[in-house]
């Protein structure tokens, strides 16, 4: 499974793009968000984390396989 990182969750985990071995079972966005938290700490002090599946919002219950597309999407300001 390919996660694409962007802003302060590519600083965090240091790299651009994270590969999750497929052994880690992640089915759905709930799940992933639980395991990214639990190896990388410092993801649990963001104020928000939004993940997207296949360049679309997803909440917490939408199903993942290891062919979509996910994104990271670290809180954002506006002005």
């Amino acid at each position: 499974m390919q996660v694409l990182l962007f802003g302060i969750t590519k600083e965090i985990i240091n790299q651009d793009v994270l590969i999750i071995p497929t052994s880690e079972n992640i089915k759905d966005v709930g799940e992933l968000k639980a395991y990214l938290k639990q190896k990388y700490p410092d993801l649990s002090r963001l104020s928000s984390l939004g993940v997207a599946v296949n360049s679309v919002y997803a909440k917490e219950d939408v199903l993942i396989g290891s062919c979509d597309e996910l994104a990271l999407i670290p809180p954002v300001s506006g002005g």
